[in-house]
């Protein structure tokens, strides 16, 4: 017996496939006989036949087609190929979009219930599962929105007071900067198209001078937005929190491990006595496999064991009230369910139009600095980098469960960091996370990595259509008995970046934070991640260019948490994609993770934790790369396959850019921040904008290279900056 096809058939309904199989396709030779989940072929005067069956996992249909036999037909290439095509033919690739609804003639479940039946069934049963569904319906239609318009976004951010002449002499010189940024063609292209985002507001040109701000800092954006906003606070800054939603509302948790929350400690944010209070649970392993049923042996991995990462689950929710807390004891504000309309800029200030959502009424804030927390679906975000505001994406959705999981199904002692039990389905490897929390809750991730594409955006209601029904076959359990306390999704985005200055995050008097100013990490980099990780490097120069009125472009754009180590890994998740129109065979995914995740399992244990922590420096990347090579040749092939030689020149870009860096790394590394330590008092007092490039430049051969600076508890060596205290009333 010899497996000679493999494919997945993009439906859900596997009984359709089986009747079409039998009843409607017929082989140009041999002669059909029905089994009970496909057909066999026989062939006159040959003791070889074909045996053709189906089978449903993961809301989609899977075909083989076996030889039983010795030796080949002549017929079995001719018949898989005409299977293939009619198969293709017959149920092609299909990118549902959601229902346009009118929730004032009727409630969201009424709306979605004929569309996502299963979807609309679970949300009754949470606590605020309406008003929860209609933010999913919400965050979807926005994103699709921005893919689909990504030329012209809606423009939110205004110049005021500059003629035209000097816009346009402004933005020339930004785009040579751009394009001079650039290690690729392409990248130049798209630095020149993102230096163009802001023009002149209609009615705001020659206004006279503004009153003076009442904030130094604006914050947009509630949940990343306040752990920075808190710190900038303490520092003696006056800073504003707006929150569209009510102030505390999460629709995600977080995980971390003990020494990258250390950081937050170290800056007065939390007491180590509020950080216990703030675990849910902590536990003693993660695990990461993936399905390799359908793989060869030498592709199929062992578990890899990852117990400090991600192995302490928080309530982020009280994390958010403590932070808030404190936020406001430091004499922050807070304005909720507000919403971000537009800001103008002019040379003074920032000020923001926003929308208080319960009363509808109009409010305005003004402040020396705009900072956008938006997220993945910040208009900001959009406007500013015009068509390539993120490159990928991964759609997340999921659930935190309170109790009814069968005794037994799962050890809270353990997590499951990244798992999967299929293969490829409807153009998607859908990828699983578990993390227990406080008691018996559990929280439940599913998410793939998509590439955005206007056809085919996204789908977060599609894939809570996907959770609600496959959950049974990754953990044993039944549904209706589990009780639902909240969901847990959003679009977390990525951008593949050639270098440094790849991507805006800023613009005079507005900078982006968090997933708004998203790179790319290729496993569990999310905005909560990447913030911790880089909260000092982003304070520290934040603090600096406050300090100094440095507010225009030019500095901003230094403030970024850009690693040339996490960019160059982008063609890794770029793997895990399956382009839109396109088909795969449906182990390949699996086959690359596996290889990959394998190698890391007989690595020794910190191998794993500094790469899946966003650490690995030059060598360690090379030395994996080549180690993954030599077990799966192929594995190179594939990536080009599924990126494309356009993508692949872009890749080496980044190579080449991140082997420049360490090597320039490698030179300075040991005694260039020590010095520049040294020479801070006087560079600062007499060149703050080269102390603030240096102090960047700092991190970037450093932080940005796998080699951070010290956290208590972490073993890396690289001197640290400190923060000065109260560094806003020591310059007022």
């Amino acid at each position: 017996m010899k497996e000679i096809l493999y494919t997945e058939v993009p439906t859900p309904d596997k009984a359709a496939v089986c009747t079409w199989l039998q009843q409607d396709w017929n082989p140009e030779l041999g002669q059909k006989i029905l089994t009970p989940n496909g057909i066999r072929i026989q062939f006159r005067q040959e003791t070889t036949e074909l045996s053709i069956f189906v089978w449903s996992l993961q809301r989609t249909t899977y075909l083989k087609v076996f030889r039983w036999g010795q030796k080949p037909t002549a017929a079995e290439s001719k018949i898989r190929r005409q299977l293939i095509a009619a198969l293709e033919t017959r149920f092609p690739q299909h990118y549902p979009e959601p229902p346009e609804i009118d929730l004032s003639q009727q409630s969201i479940f009424e709306a979605l219930a004929p569309y996502y039946p299963r979807t609309v069934h679970f949300f009754q049963k949470m606590p605020k599962g309406e008003s929860d569904l209609k933010r999913v319906y919400w965050w979807e239609k926005r994103w699709r929105e921005h893919v689909r318009q990504p030329k012209q976004p809606k423009q939110v951010v205004f110049k005021k007071g500059r003629g035209a002449e000097e816009q346009k002499s402004r933005r020339a010189g930004e785009a040579g900067e751009a394009g001079e940024a650039g290690k690729a063609g392409e990248a130049g292209k798209a630095g020149e198209q993102r230096s163009q985002p802001v023009s002149s507001a209609p009615g705001h040109l020659g206004i006279s001078a503004s009153p003076s701000p009442d904030y130094d800092l604006i914050y947009i954006g509630g949940a990343l937005g306040v752990i920075h906003a808190a710190v900038m606070a303490q520092l003696g800054y006056r800073v504003l929190l707006v929150e569209r939603l009510p102030f505390g509302r999460m629709n995600r948790e977080w995980n971390i491990s003990r020494a990258e929350f250390q950081s937050l400690i170290d800056l007065g944010l939390f007491t180590p006595a509020e950080f216990e209070s703030l675990i849910a649970r902590e536990y003693k392993d993660g695990f990461s496999k993936f399905f390799d049923g359908n793989l060869p042996p030498h592709l199929q991995a062992s578990v890899l064991h990852t117990p400090t990462v991600l192995n302490v689950a928080l309530d982020a929710e009280k994390l958010l009230r403590v932070c808030g807390e404190n936020f406001r004891k430091a004499g922050g504000e807070i304005w909720d369910e507000t919403e971000f309309v537009r800001a103008d800029v002019d040379s003074e200030q920032v000020t923001v139009q926003l929308q208080h959502l319960p009363t509808g009424e109009s409010r305005e804030a003004r402040g020396r600095l705009l900072i956008d927390a938006m997220g993945s679906a910040s208009p900001i975000a959009w406007q500013l980098n015009g068509g390539r505001a993120f490159d990928s994406v991964c759609p997340t959705v999921g659930a935190v469960i309170s109790g009814g999981m069968p005794p037994g199904m799962w050890d809270s002692d353990y997590g499951d960091v990244l798992n999967s039990h299929g293969d490829i389905s409807r153009g998607r490897q859908l990828i699983w996370e578990l993390f227990p929390a406080a008691d018996e809750e559990l929280t439940i991730y599913l998410f793939h990595y998509h590439q955005v594409h206007p056809d085919n955006p996204g789908s977060l209601l599609e894939m809570y259509e996907d959770f609600f029904t496959i959950l049974p076959e990754y953990r044993r359990c039944e549904m209706e008995q589990l009780l639902w306390k909240k969901p847990t999704f959003g679009y977390i985005p990525g951008h593949f970046s050639v270098g440094s200055r790849d991507r805006a995050v800023a613009f005079d008097r507005l900078l982006g934070l968090g997933d708004a100013a998203s790179l790319q990490s290729p496993l569990v980099f999310t905005g909560f991640g990447s913030l911790v990780r880089n909260l000092p490097r982003l304070t520290t120069l934040l603090d600096t260019a406050l300090k100094h009125d440095l507010l225009q472009a030019k500095h901003l754009n230094q403030i970024r948490a850009y690693q040339g180590n996490i960019s160059v890994t982008w063609l890794f998740s770029k793997g895990m994609m399956v382009p839109t129109g396109y088909s795969l065979p449906p182990e390949r995914i699996n086959a690359m993770l596996n290889t990959f995740f394998g190698i890391l399992a007989e690595e020794p244990p910190e191998v794993a934790n500094t790469f899946i922590k966003d650490r690995a420096n030059w060598l360690t990347f090379n030395r994996l790369a080549l180690k993954a090579a030599r077990m799966n040749p192929v594995l190179l092939l594939w990536i080009w396959e599924q990126s494309g030689s356009k993508d692949l020149v872009r890749w080496l870009g980044s190579y080449f850019s991140f082997t420049f860096d360490s090597l320039i790394s490698w030179l300075l590394r040991g005694w260039f921040p020590s010095w520049l330590r040294q020479i801070q008092p006087w560079l600062e007092r007499h060149y703050p904008a080269l102390w603030l490039r240096l102090l960047s430049f700092s991190y970037a051969i450093t932080a940005g290279v796998g080699h951070p600076e010290p956290v208590k508890g972490d073993s890396s060596q690289v001197p640290n900056y400190e923060l000065p205290q109260n560094s806003a009333q020591q310059k007022r």
